[in-house]
């Protein structure tokens, strides 16, 4: 299961050694490009080698059409050419616990303006739970999102300075204590946020960061 696929996604797992023919389920927490842009490599790489496992692609409503569109943006006339390998969607409903493969998903509107609604997503997988704040400014339902996660991934745009629609590393901080989860990692962050990393006593992710639950 892959969340969210931003432009450089396939770069990223093939440099983990990851085959991104084993990604069977992409979900998309909303319908920006920095986090559904790679879909479109993705498929077309599919395609190049030679997949088979069907791709299922679980997003806000509005993703099948968003998604084919970008295709033809980037390859004219890729969204409708015979495949080995099903491209299959499936919409996300707010506080709808949907099935998608092996894991249950649950979508949370958070605030984020994006054309369709944004989420946050907890992912429940047997007894593990992973959840992802998604873009979004402070929002009461990051407290349910992440309540009994094992790992909660939260955006930290900025270290202190507010902006509509994005989460700030002392808003967290200051929330922290509503998080019922065992680990907050922080991801999303600008310039600004990673030269004052060190000041924050919440873990900051690093790419290609392996965490076992």
């Amino acid at each position: 299961v892959l969340i969210d696929c931003g432009a450089s996604s396939l770069i990223a797992l093939k440099r983990a050694g990851l085959d991104p023919s084993e990604i069977g389920y992409v979900l998309l927490t909303h319908l920006h490009g920095d986090h559904f842009g790679g879909l479109p490599f993705l498929v077309l790489d599919g395609q190049f080698s030679r997949r088979t496992r069907p791709l299922v692609v679980g997003g806000p409503p509005g993703v099948r059409e968003r998604v084919e569109a970008a295709m033809e943006v980037f390859f004219p006339g890729s969204s409708k050419v015979d495949r080995r390998f099903a491209v299959e969607f499936v919409e996300l409903r707010e506080r709808e616990p949907t099935l998608v493969g092996p894991a249950s998903v649950t979508a949370f509107v958070v605030k984020h303006a994006s054309g369709a609604p944004a989420y946050a997503l907890r992912v429940e997988y047997g007894e593990r739970v992973i959840s992802y704040s998604g873009d979004t400014e402070w929002t009461e339902s990051l407290v349910e999102a992440a309540r009994g996660a094992g790992l909660f991934v939260c955006e930290a745009y900025f270290f202190e300075r507010k902006i509509k629609y994005h989460l700030n590393y002392q808003t967290l901080r200051e929330n922290r204590h509503r998080l019922e989860c065992r680990r907050v990692v922080l991801t999303h962050m600008s310039a600004d946020m990673l030269s004052r990393r060190s000041e924050a006593d919440v873990e900051c992710a690093d790419d290609g960061q392996v965490i076992t639950l």
